[in-house]
């Protein structure tokens, strides 16, 4: 999963959705340093992420991608399941999308502290450039891929992944409608 699904599935408190989001940036946090709620949402985003990479749904959409891009796959579902999210909010949450996106962009703000540095940096560079509400697009979704291509330091054939995710877009979308409501069942059992 990536950043606002963490943050939709997260336990219902700022702490916990930090938290939630600290699962991508905990190399050298010490979890039992943490408050309470935080080292609750760390836990929860691992058993999220647990629970999305041994979904058949997933595995199975996986598959679909090429040979050279599967490697990705992963990341790249993350990512496009976030859009996937955003176009069936209706379905998952009786909040308007607009209304939880701004409310967890105050909060990233007011609980920065609560942060490492470059957990910071992210959730700073989110708010700015209202990265959630931008997610609606898939072409954005494309560019957002292209950016962590870019980042890889090895040489790969992830950039231009959204070429295949538009070609398989229907059935990704399938696959996703089927594991994500199994998904938030399970998140809200207190993984």
């Amino acid at each position: 999963m990536n950043h606002l699904a963490h943050l939709f599935l997260a336990p219902d408190s700022p702490q916990a959705r930090v938290g939630s989001l600290l699962g991508d940036f905990a190399r050298g946090v010490v979890a039992s340093e943490l408050p309470a709620e935080v080292r609750e949402g760390l836990y929860h985003h691992r058993a999220v992420d647990a629970f999305t990479d041994g979904h058949p749904e997933v595995l199975a959409s996986k598959r679909l991608f090429s040979t050279q891009r599967r490697r990705f796959a992963g990341v790249a579902l993350d990512i496009l399941y976030d859009h996937y999210l955003l176009r069936n909010w209706k379905l998952f949450s009786h909040v308007e999308s607009d209304t939880f996106i701004d409310q967890v962009y105050r909060e990233l703000d007011a609980n920065s502290s609560l942060m490492p540095e470059p957990m910071q940096r992210v959730t700073r560079q989110i708010v700015h450039h209202d990265w959630f509400h931008s997610y609606r697009d898939l072409e954005n979704i494309g560019y957002a891929l292209d950016r962590v291509a870019g980042r890889i330091r090895f040489r790969n054939a992830f950039s231009g992944i959204i070429e295949e995710i538009e070609e398989h877009d229907e059935e990704l979308e399938r696959r996703f409608l089927r594991f994500f409501p199994e998904l938030r069942h399970f998140a809200k059992e207190d993984p």
